[in-house]
């Protein structure tokens, strides 16, 4: 359930405010990735969650591209 409300929140945004989220999500999986790599990272699934999320902004960005 809290994934379709995420889904409906970022479908309600516009396409730079979506771009932004984008970029924050690839900063923290990034920093995710550096923490797992000196063994920092307590919640490892953290990692998948975020590139589902990453994958969910893009996705909803191609199909906004896509109506205009």
């Amino acid at each position: 359930m809290k994934t379709s409300n995420y889904v409906n929140e970022l479908r309600e945004e516009n396409v730079a405010s979506l771009q932004e989220r984008l970029v924050a999500a690839k900063k923290e999986l990034f920093n995710l990735r550096f923490q797992n790599a000196t063994n920092q990272l307590d919640n490892t699934g953290r990692i998948k969650e975020v590139r589902k999320n990453i994958a969910r902004i893009q996705t909803i960005i191609t199909e906004k591209s896509k109506q205009a």
